[in-house]
This record gives C-alpha cells, structure tokens and sequence, in this order.
C-alpha cells in the first residue's frame, strides 16, 4: 500500500472535487494523506515535490502562471468540471442592473453597497475583481474590493439576502451558495473575469509508479460537473456545522 500526497487549495469546492479522488485512490488500496493550503502555497508546495496530486489547477486563466514553473513535471489527468468567475447579484435585484456598468447608474447607485467582499488575494477572482474596479471606474461610485476568507464572503451574501440589501458577490461555477439562491451574474463586456477554466487534476510525473496504472486510468476517466461540485460542497459545509 502506497501513501499518496493529495493537495488541494484550501477552498470548500476543492475540499469537496478532493474528496472524490481520494475516494478513488483508496479504492485502489493507497493510503491517502490529504493537505491544503492557499493557491500559491499550494502550487509552490507541489513544484517542490512535497505533494503528489493537486486537485485542481483551474486553466489557463486562474492559476496557470503558478502552475508554469513546473509545469513540464506534471501530467494533466481529466478536467473535473468547467469554472468560471462571477459578478453575481440576488434575483430580487432588478434586471435593468444586468452589466457591471449599471452599478454607476440608477437604481443600483441608490440601493447597492459599495463593499464587494472577497475570498483570498491569491485567488483568480480576486485579481478580476480588482481589475474590474479599476477600469469600470468604479471607485469614483464609492465601490471597493475587499480580500478575506471564505466566511466573510459567503456569510456577508447570507446576511444580505436575509435582510433583502443589494450586494454584488464576487464568485465563481461551482459553488455552494448557487445550491441555495439564484444568483445572476452581470454582464462583464471588457471579459476581465478570465473566461472559462478547465479545473484539472494534475499528478508529479514521478509519483505515477506509486499510484498505478489502474488508479491513474480511473482517475482519468473522472467528470464531476459544476452543478455537482456545488451540491458537494454545499452538502459539506452543512455537516460542517
């Protein structure tokens, strides 16, 4: 039995896509020792060898310049669902607030809260949503963006839709809390919001021998899917609690 590295970045939907390819390597008789850490430290940690399968590179926009340094010492294994970044608002904010230029016009200067809360400043969307707030010229609105942690973002949303306030929430597919709310995303026409990503699981070439060819074939035939990665998440932040 073999003890198999699996790293992921230390985000819920990760947590969640990890634990179905840890499932599928314990299946296959490894014992698997699992880690997390920010996005960067995560990819410096797997550059250096001290991990064995990073679940998951988001490519090419989100993390494809951490992933470049080592990359020729890595083997992409499957595309576990399709991400991509978000300005979203609650569907009870009216459709005539549908681009992220309508936030400098009525009705959404009257209503909107200027703080657009974020997760970690590693994170693809943060970077977008920076860039966003520079060149839409939103500051001059009052709108700023904030780094955080995951609970002062999702917890932030959750509060605001309780008490009905216009936010905007910087988010991505997948993800739980599209599990729980309709959530619409605002036209972003510039396309600072990188695209679509492909979230894939990738292996250090020198591990492969350890994991096995029958493991490694399993896990290349692995698709999740956004909407299945949301109900995962969202299902482990519910037992979490």
């Amino acid at each position: 039995m073999s003890v198999i590295r699996v790293g992921h970045i230390a985000l819920g939907f990760h947590d969640a896509s990890a634990r179905v390819v840890e499932s599928v390597l314990e299946r296959h008789g490894h014992r698997v020792e699992r880690s997390a850490a920010p996005h960067e430290d995560m990819f410096r940690r797997m550059g250096r060898g001290e991990v064995d399968l990073l679940v998951s590179a988001w490519l090419p926009a989100s993390h494809g310049a951490y992933l470049a340094p080592f990359e020729s010492d890595v083997r992409k294994l499957t595309v576990l669902y399709t991400p991509y970044c978000i300005w979203g608002v609650p569907d009870y904010v009216p459709a005539e607030v549908a681009s992220v230029s309508d936030l400098l016009r009525a009705p959404a200067l009257e209503r909107m809260e200027r703080r657009i809360q974020g997760i970690n400043p590693g994170a693809g969307i943060s970077r977008f949503s920076q860039a966003i707030v520079e060149r839409y010229g939103l500051a001059a609105a009052g709108y700023h963006f904030e780094t955080g942690n995951e609970a002062d973002c999702f917890d932030r949303f959750e509060g605001a839709v309780a008490e009905k306030a216009w936010v905007v929430v910087p988010l991505w597919h997948p993800q739980y809390l599209h599990a729980r709310y309709t959530i619409r995303a605002l036209e972003e026409p510039l396309g600072l919001l990188g695209g679509t990503d492909a979230a894939t699981l990738i292996v250090r070439r020198d591990a492969e021998a350890r994991v096995g060819a029958a493991a490694l074939a399993d896990l290349a035939a692995l698709q999740l899917g956004n909407a299945r990665v949301s109900a995962l998440e969202d299902a482990l932040v519910r037992n979490s609690r």
